[in-house]
């Protein structure tokens, strides 16, 4: 089981940040922030490694908190009616599908197709940054972008 204190070290921060991206009152971002670890918390001992990373069921929890807050304040945007394959494609993939299959979707991938996704979309870095995380060209994390974003789209069947 891993350990409580070091999840909230490892994660708050990303947690804070993609609330703060959907949720402009920081009072709200905060609670919201302090719910989703109590939530984490409380189901630590169901997480399990085989179904998902941590950070996958951490952004899972986090997703689903933010979206039960929209739902709770009934605030409702209008999606446009052709929504375009892009970088910003994969907040759709998110809306469209589960995020059971979502992670599900994740784990098939090759490791590093799966990290690049991970630190462009859940910890926030850009394209660029990530590439130099991963210690990559900028042009080959673009490549391997798009390629994994083609994979998760065809793994989820839509």
């Amino acid at each position: 089981m891993p350990d409580r204190e070091q999840i909230y070290i490892e994660y708050v921060d990303k947690v804070r940040r993609y609330v703060k991206g959907k949720i402009q009152n920081q009072q709200e971002v905060e609670d919201l922030v302090s719910s989703i670890f109590v939530k984490v918390y409380q189901n630590i001992s169901s997480f399990d490694r085989k179904k998902a990373s941590i950070s996958t069921w951490i952004y899972t929890i986090t997703r689903n908190t933010v979206i039960d807050y929209f739902k709770a304040h009934k605030v409702v945007c209008e999606l446009p009616g052709i929504l375009e394959y892009t970088e910003e494609g994969f907040e759709e993939i998110l809306k469209k599908e589960t995020l059971e299959e979502l992670a599900e979707a994740l784990e098939q991938l090759e490791q590093r197709k799966r990290d690049l996704i991970i630190l462009h979309y859940y910890s926030g870095y850009t394209l660029k940054q990530t590439a130099e995380k991963m210690q990559m060209s900028y042009a080959n994390a673009k490549i391997m972008h798009t390629k994994a974003l083609r994979e998760l789209k065809k793994l989820m069947a839509w």
